[in-house]
Formats: structure tokens, C-alpha cells, sequence
């Protein structure tokens, strides 16, 4: 690690800031010159260097935030697959083998309500519709289950069953819920005033894809899990197939928007990272970590632009900035023998909630607030490799 960094000009005062609040003892000529006007920091690494024996920067530099854990009411194998958050800041988990729904209300508080059907690997995954419902996107469940904003569970019929059907929903600029095929070799969605329909796919297989994301231009990606081919819905509804950099068995679970647009998909056994660009065109990249089978289960974007993967039986958090660097961080539980959490979701005061599918503990992401935590001094050590 070098006694400088380059930063812009812009990111100059911050930075200062940052360090101030981090060491408000230290001498305020130190901090001064820190700052050269073509945007080199001196004498950083001292306090960098400092940050680690104390334990304040160096975590919350590579880490983006601070890592809590937190009692819930209901555990069970295989409880939850996923989780979306509703109109009112509620967090609810999406039941797989749980037999009590689970929700994370707005002030934090965890609590359970009835569900109306359950049954073995009922649903994974959910979407919310522009009503404010919360839909269940049925894998083994042969009824439809909705929450409303208002917490009123009910069940409806589906006009496609079969086992292991779809993984995860996503909603489209039109209203219309889509879930995301697995098995199913039928598309299924919910319209904008509650109409379950069917449409034809481009491609189907076992396993072909678990959940998938909206890109910027209104095209449903679903992300990749057996398939051996991009499949996306476009603005018209119609399902078209693309080619893929890199196809492995048990691929990838869900996909992250990043701010630049392209859609990063989440490793769970691949051992290559993978994303659409905005052209359409994809991409690999090398990952800093990888596990065989059971890495990673979804991924959320923080507000500092970071995109978080969720840990399944990973042993170490891993996320990738907005520069596009690729890090690793310590977690305060892992499943390193079974499947701890699937899937997160970004509560309004900017929390990641990991949702738990094994874990006896639920595990959040909190962004730092005067604690030190800058995007700019994020970025200035990731970039000059911290030691």
C-alpha cells in the first residue's frame, strides 16, 4: 500500500470530512494536507494504518456498512426462499416450508400471521404488484397466495401447475407480475387488475431459471440457473433467447440492476462472475470468491451503489462497487454446512435484510452514518489494494 492516493477533485472534501469524524483528535493541520489541489491525499496511510488497530475504517471500508444479527420469531428447514417489501415498509419473507408467514415491520419489530395454504416447497420468491399485494410465485403450491398492504392473506387460482414450476417474480413496466420459470414450460402473470394468464416461452428445461430483474430499457431478464440460454421478456410480452459467455451447471440464483444499467447475475455455483451489459451483450468477470454449489442465493444493491450477493454456504460476504471492484468481507453467521439465506431486501432506512432459509438468526447490512463510512475513502483504499 502506497503513501498516496489519487482521488477527484470532487471526492477531495469529503474525504477530509470523513477523516475528521473518524479521528477528531487528529492534528487539523494533518487533515489539511491531506488534500493537495490535483487531488493526491498524503499522510493517509498513517491513519489507515491507525483505522485497523482501532477497528473502525478498515470494516467499514471493505464491508460498506455494519453487519448485525437479530432474533426471529419462526425458524424451521427451509422456512423462507425470498422476500419483498411492500408499500409500507414491511419486509415480508416468502414461504417455502414455513407453515406462519413472517414479516419485518417498518420500526424493526419481527412478527408471524397465518397463512391461508401451505404445503411442502410451496413458493419461492415473491413480486409486488402495483396494487400494493405481495404474490407468492408457487413452485410446488398448487393456488396462488397473496398479501395485501393491508395484510390480508388470500389464495386464487393458477392457470399453470407443476412441480418445481417457477422461482421468483418480477414485475413489469405494464403492471403485470411475471414469475420466473424453473420447470414450468409455460410463462405465468398476474395482469395490473388481477388476470392470471399463460404465454409461450422461447426456452424451457429443468431448472432452467431463478429469479430475474428489469432492466433500465423494460426488458425482463431471467437469470440463468440450467439454462444454456439468456431468456428476457421484451416491452411486447414476447419471449426471446440470447446467447450466454458462460454456462455451468446450478449457475447462478437471481440477478442485481447495477446503477450503470447492466444486470449482474449471482454465483451459486458458477465460478465466474457473469452480467447483460446495457448493449444486450454479455459478459464475464473474475470473482474474488467462489464455493462449489451453494455460494450465493440473490443479491440486493445498497444505497452507496454497492451490489451485496447473498450468502447461502459461502463462508465470506461478497460485493461488487459501483467502480467494479470485487471484495470480500466477514459475516457474523454462516451456513457453511447448509443453505443459511436466500435471497435480501433493502428496507426504506437502507438496511439489507439476508432473508433466512436455514439461518436461526436473521443477518442485516446497515449503512454507516457519521460513523466514518464515505463512498470517496471506500473507493480511494479499494482502489490502491488495502493491505
Amino acid at each position: 500500500m502506497t503513501d498516496k492516493f489519487k482521488l477527484s477533485t470532487a471526492w477531495q472534501d469529503e474525504v477530509k470530512v470523513t477523516l475528521s469524524g473518524i479521528f477528531p483528535t487528529e492534528d487539523a493541520n494533518t487533515l489539511s494536507a491531506s488534500s493537495n489541489t490535483d487531488g493526491t491525499l498524503l499522510n493517509l496511510n498513517n491513519l489507515y494504518q491507525k483505522s485497523i488497530k482501532s477497528g473502525k475504517l478498515f470494516e467499514n471500508a471493505n464491508v460498506g456498512g455494519i453487519l448485525s444479527t437479530y432474533s426471529l420469531v419462526y425458524t424451521a428447514t427451509d422456512a423462507y426462499t425470498g422476500g419483498v417489501l411492500n408499500t409500507n415498509g414491511e419486509i415480508h419473507f416468502i414461504p417455502r416450508n414455513g407453515v406462519r408467514g413472517q414479516k419485518i415491520l417498518a420500526n424493526g419489530l419481527v412478527s408471524t400471521y397465518s397463512l391461508l395454504y401451505t404445503v411442502a416447497t410451496a413458493y419461492t420468491g415473491g413480486v409486488l404488484a402495483p396494487n400494493g399485494d405481495i404474490h407468492f410465485a408457487p413452485y410446488n403450491a398448487n393456488r396462488g397466495q397473496k398479501v395485501s398492504a393491508a395484510g390480508f392473506v388470500s389464495t386464487y387460482t393458477l392457470q399453470y401447475t407443476v412441480l418445481n414450476a417457477y422461482w421468483g417474480g418480477i414485475a413489469a413496466p405494464n403492471g403485470d407480475s411475471h414469475f420466473v420459470p424453473y420447470n414450468a414450460n409455460r410463462g405465468q402473470k398476474i395482469s395490473a387488475n388481477g388476470t392470471v394468464s399463460t404465454y409461450s416461452l422461447a426456452y424451457t428445461r429443468a431448472g432452467a431459471y431463478v429469479g430475474g430483474v428489469l432492466a433500465p430499457n423494460g426488458e425482463i431478464h431471467f437469470i440463468p440457473h440450467n439454462a444454456a440460454v439468456g431468456q428476457k421478456i421484451v416491452a411486447n410480452g414476447t419471449a426471446l433467447t440470447y446467447p450466454l459467455s458462460y454456462t455451468t451447471a446450478s449457475a447462478y440464483y437471481g440477478g442485481v440492476l447495477a446503477p450503470n444499467g447492466d444486470v449482474h447475475f449471482v454465483p451459486y455455483n458458477a465460478n465466474t462472475g457473469q452480467k447483460v451489459l446495457s448493449n444486450g451483450e454479455t459478459e464475464t468477470y473474475t470473482l474474488a470468491y467462489t464455493v462449489a454449489l451453494s455460494g450465493y442465493n440473490g443479491g440486493r444493491l445498497a444505497p452507496n451503489g454497492d451490489i451485496h450477493f447473498v450468502p447461502s454456504r459461502a463462508t465470506v460476504g461478497q460485493k461488487i462497487s459501483m467502480d467494479g471492484i470485487i471484495s470480500t468481507y466477514s459475516l457474523l453467521y454462516t451456513g457453511t454446512a447448509v443453505s443459511a439465506y436466500a435471497g435480501g431486501v433493502l428496507a426504506p432506512n437502507g438496511d439489507i435484510h439476508f432473508i433466512s432459509q436455514r439461518a436461526p438468526v436473521g443477518q442485516k447490512l446497515s449503512p454507516l452514518s457519521g460513523q466514518g463510512y464515505s463512498a470517496a475513502l471506500s473507493r480511494s483504499i479499494n482502489l490502491n489494494q488495502s493491505p
